[in-house]
């Protein structure tokens, strides 16, 4: 250690039994004394990060207010204020504060969880100081500290044993193991640092059994634990709906700016009143935005959630809803996935492979009689061997240790008493000195060792666990010891299974039918990972292991994980990074976790998937919650997803290419009219009256083809068939000037009801031919959409004729306009089912599969 480090602690009384520790074990993991770390601590307070949340959640209202869309709705209410149309700015208002409000109250999931992870942890721990041990605040440990630990505390810090008695943690928070961990202390550490590493306990886990005492290597946000709260402070990559909507309004903010500029230029051109020019933009402008668009989206994602909750299937975040429906790829653990998580007795067998009672009952014996911690293996042995106990008598047990890795019982039947012992075959056979076979014994021979060993290592690449179970004759005495253990009859072993669930392969082949690619990441080696996924039919050609995934970079990552479906022997790290390098390659990734590991994968994914029984962490980070860990629940999920996306992308194509369209109109009539088209307060009402009839779109129905596959965000088909279908419609515009000027004469309000009358039955109706890809007399509409659409289309046609028009400037028109209408609105919705057509069999044809290409 270091002069200064020496000084520090000699100047501290209280440290000096930790300064004599530190000149034995070196300095601390970032390389400060543990004086300094004790003044940085004291320096800077446990709440310094108080600032920064309050920072944070002012950054996230400027963010939120900042939108473009919103934004732009916000200037829409404005210039309809000042047009007078009060009730429309104070809708749109309130549509916008109404999203904005569920955003801003969904938006913290990640300090949410972050908080939580503080929460998880014991506040309190037993701390040697001064040569004392005392109870202090777990914020107040730094490295350094001596702590120690028995059954039932939680590890306060990432620590190494020193000491460790019988010491078993359970760490599936953060590895997804059920089984306690085997902990001991080494004298030298091992190259390992991970979980699994055996002198190395971990903040958030908790101790199973046994006692400890351990140095303190980290604490905080240096911990493996501390590292997962850090990152779910971050905020993480864009997810497909925020690249969606950021890209959507990029396309209204440019046409509607393009728009206005053109008109504003046409009225200084041909000198018109300046004042009612830039009235009559602003009102284009107006008309262009979707104002209805964050009602129309929360509404059907509000929707797509009630119907998500009848399959078990909570939605925390509702944007989340459409990032479901457009995933492409399933990021998920075997464990509950694929298997039941519930280990069980797959077989018992004699030392060549052939049931054998005789092993079961004996297992069953032991398992019952022991005292120490009952495993899941002795709970699956206790559940499903059958008995042989029946008048067995204990006598004593040699309980398991970390040298020998079995227990053994001894318990007496009459006038026999027999030792028998159980644990890893690697630890029993060489104690035993002949094996049992036909209820006959035989001596172990190198040939007999060779097939015992073939055997076991068969059941290991099925990706089961093997127990060895042996048994001797002894005589009685007081007490038995690890000497007795010897000369040991080999009866068999006791297989273990984790099953693979009835219906994972029917799941699976649904989600990859309907396009979901799924893909396994695994802590387990790669035979058990690679057996697992056979059995449910996943493509195991290629099995890629965390030792070569840490040896790639982020770009050549991807292209591996875009080919492999089996991952084996990950971290939570690689896991983290496999997330990342598929959503760089633009694949809209669903991550599926249950652990305190899984929380930085779901904080990353666009869409995080959790389930209830997960620890608080993993539900806090995930956006949407299954009551089981069941990808049928999935499946049903991803298809309300897309439903929910459907309904939306129907409004978005409707309104666009109308809204287009009829501005489009609009600004070419005011450049060879005499007087504006359309009254300010006329293009508003056209335009929500509009809006009003697509309010039902949320309960709209969707066609089957539309849940086939997933749907992605695709701002060039937006743009595209706003600008192919929108024209289609300013030239049914045209033909209705023509009728106006030139066969009827109308007068300036005579025009101006005429258009308004044709534009809104033409683009209320054309409603039923864009919300479906197919034939629309095929698909078939809700009953509330068709009601909404056909009361608009009525209460326009009327309008004129009540003394409500007369306030906006309407007046009756002569019955052969009707006539004309009906034509005019039947041929326009054939031209735009054939153009409609056309657009998405390119779009079907162009797209790659699983591939979102951007904009």
């Amino acid at each position: 250690m270091n002069d200064v480090s020496h000084t520090s602690a000699a100047t501290d009384p209280a440290l000096v039994p930790q300064a004599r520790l530190f000149d034995r074990l070196g300095s601390t993991r970032d390389g400060l004394p543990q004086a300094e770390a004790l003044r940085r601590l004291a320096a800077h307070g446990p709440n310094e990060a108080d600032g920064n949340e309050r920072a944070g959640h002012f950054a996230a209202l400027v963010e939120l207010f900042g939108n473009p869309l919103v934004l732009m709705l916000l200037a829409a209410a404005a210039v309809s204020g000042f047009l007078g149309d009060r009730a429309g700015a104070a809708i749109i208002v309130a549509i916008v504060l109404m999203s904005i409000t569920l955003n801003y109250t969904l938006s913290y999931r990640s300090k949410l969880a972050a908080e939580r992870l503080r929460q998880e942890i014991a506040p309190i721990a037993r701390v040697l100081r001064d040569g004392i041990w005392c109870d202090v605040p777990r914020r107040e440990l730094v490295p350094g500290d001596v702590i120690r630990l028995m059954a039932g505390d939680r590890v306060p810090a990432d620590a190494r044993l020193l000491e460790a008695r019988e010491l078993h943690v359970q760490q599936s928070a953060l590895t997804g193991e059920s089984a306690p961990a085997e902990k001991d202390a080494c004298e030298e550490p091992h190259g390992s640092t991970g979980a699994d590493a055996q002198h190395l306990v971990f903040l958030g886990t908790s101790v199973a059994a046994g006692t400890a005492t351990a140095i303190v290597l980290a604490t905080g946000s240096d911990t493996a634990f501390g590292d997962v709260a850090a990152r779910l402070s971050e905020r993480p990559p864009p997810t497909e709906f925020e690249r969606g909507l950021a890209g959507f309004a990029r396309l209204i903010m440019r046409t509607v700016f393009g728009l206005v500029l053109v008109v504003l230029l046409a009225g200084i051109v041909f000198h018109r009143p300046l004042l009612e020019t830039l009235l009559f933009a602003l009102a284009l402008a107006v008309g262009l935005t979707p104002e209805f668009m964050p009602m129309i989206t929360t509404v059907t994602l509000a929707r797509g959630a009630m119907r998500m909750s009848r399959h078990r299937v909570v939605v925390k975040h509702l944007a989340a809803i459409e990032d479901f429906g457009s995933m492409t790829v399933l990021l998920s653990d075997k464990t509950g996935t694929l298997t039941r998580n519930e280990t069980e007795v797959f077989e018992a067998v004699d030392p060549l492979g052939k049931p054998s009672p005789r092993t079961e009952g004996l297992a069953h014996l032991n398992s019952s009689l022991q005292t120490g911690i009952r495993s899941p293996l002795d709970e699956a042995i206790l559940r499903d061997c059958a008995s042989a106990q029946e008048g067995f008598r204990k006598l004593d047990e040699i309980p398991f240790d970390f040298e020998r890795r079995r227990l053994s019982v001894v318990a007496e039947h009459g006038d026999e008493i027999l030792l028998v012992s159980k644990g890893a075959p690697e630890f029993v056979i060489p104690r035993c000195a002949s094996c049992e076979v036909d209820g006959s014994n035989h001596k172990l021979g190198g040939d007999e060792l060779k097939d015992i060993a073939r055997i076991c290592d068969s059941y290991a690449r099925q990706g089961m666990r093997v127990l060895a179970v042996a048994y001797r004759s002894v005589d009685r005495k007081s007490r038995y010891t690890t000497a007795d253990e010897d000369d040991l009859v080999l009866a068999g072993f006791i297989v273990f299974a984790d099953p693979v669930l009835p219906d994972a392969a029917d799941s699976l082949r649904a989600l990859v039918r309907d396009g979901i690619a799924v893909k396994i990441l695994s802590g387990d080696n790669e035979f058990v990972v690679r057996h697992v996924c056979e059995q449910v039919g996943l493509d195991t050609r290629e099995v890629v292991t965390g030792t070569q995934v840490e040896q790639l970079d982020q770009d050549a990552l991807g292209i591996v994980a875009e080919r492999a479906s089996v991952f084996a022997r990950l971290n939570p790290a690689q896991k983290h990074r496999i997330v990342l390098a598929l959503k760089n390659r633009r694949y809209v990734v669903g991550f599926l976790g249950d652990g305190i590991n899984d929380a930085p994968s779901l904080h990353a994914a666009d869409v995080g998937i959790s389930v209830a029984n997960a620890v608080d962490v993993a539900r806090e980070a995930a956006d949407i919650v299954l009551g089981q860990r069941d990808l049928g629940a999935l499946h049903a999920g991803v298809i309300e997803g897309r439903r929910a996306f459907a309904n939306v992308t129907k409004y978005l194509l409707m309104g666009t290419s109308s809204n287009f369209g009829n501005m489009l109109s609009m600004a070419a009539a005011s450049l060879v009219l005499p007087f504006l088209p359309m009254l300010p307060t006329q293009i508003l009402l056209n335009n929500f009256m509009y809006d009003i009839a697509q309010i039902t779109i949320p309960g709209d129905n969707v066609d089957a083809s539309q849940l086939q596959a997933p749907r992605r965000w695709d701002i060039r088909l937006i743009r595209r068939f706003m600008l192919g279908v929108g024209p289609i419609s300013s030239l049914y515009d045209f033909l209705t000037f023509y009728m106006l000027l030139a066969l009827l004469h109308a007068s300036e309000a005579e025009f101006h009801t005429g258009w308004f009358i044709e534009s809104l039955a033409t683009q209320a109706l054309v409603l039923f031919v864009i919300r479906t890809t197919g034939n629309p007399l095929r698909s078939r509409p809700s009953k509330t959409l068709v009601a909404s659409v056909l009361a608009v289309v009525i209460a326009g046609i009327a309008l004129p004729f009540t003394p409500l028009g007369t306030d906006f400037g309407f007046v009756p028109v002569p019955p052969v306009f009707f006539a004309f209408l009906a034509v005019a609105t039947i041929t326009y919705l054939l031209l735009v089912e054939l153009v409609k057509r056309r657009f998405f069999r390119d779009d079907a044809a162009g797209q790659a599969p699983g591939r979102y290409m951007p904009p």
